[in-house]
């Protein structure tokens, strides 16, 4: 990991095709991402807008961005919009031995204090995802 970037991998038991579905389909989505099914729309092209609610501790909280680039089954990057700027993310998909699937996840590195927080969130993303995608 650079330091200014955090990358998160996971190799997943799953075809990439599998993988890429529970990835970009709101179903799926809105199970790994615990967002209200109802309030997940994803328009999956360069330049579509995505967007979800969340439901926190604090309360439900609205998230959405743009997609700037989508590889079919390969690569996406997309924005999350916060309050001081859009944040750019990206996650890659790569074909493994046997039917498996390599996802790595890649975000900037927030100040070095909240590092570890936005590490373990990004974990914990990946987590949920490999949950999902292990009941399709």
């Amino acid at each position: 990991m650079s330091s200014d970037e955090i990358t998160i991998s996971r190799d997943l038991d799953a075809p990439r095709e599998t993988v890429w579905r529970v990835w970009t389909e709101p179903e799926y989505f809105a199970r790994w991402f615990g967002a209200a099914p109802e309030s997940v729309d994803l328009d999956v092209r360069p330049g579509g807008a995505w967007s979800a609610t969340v439901a926190t501790p604090a309360g439900e909280m609205p998230m959405r961005g743009v997609y700037r680039e989508v590889v079919g089954r390969e690569r996406l990057v997309w924005t999350l919009d916060l309050p001081q700027g859009a944040m750019e993310m990206t996650a890659t998909f790569a074909d493994l031995d046997g039917g498996r699937t390599r996802v790595v996840l890649r975000q900037p590195a927030p100040p070095q204090e909240q590092c570890a927080q936005a590490e373990e969130g990004a974990a914990q993303l990946l987590d949920a995802f490999a949950k999902v995608l292990a009941s399709v």
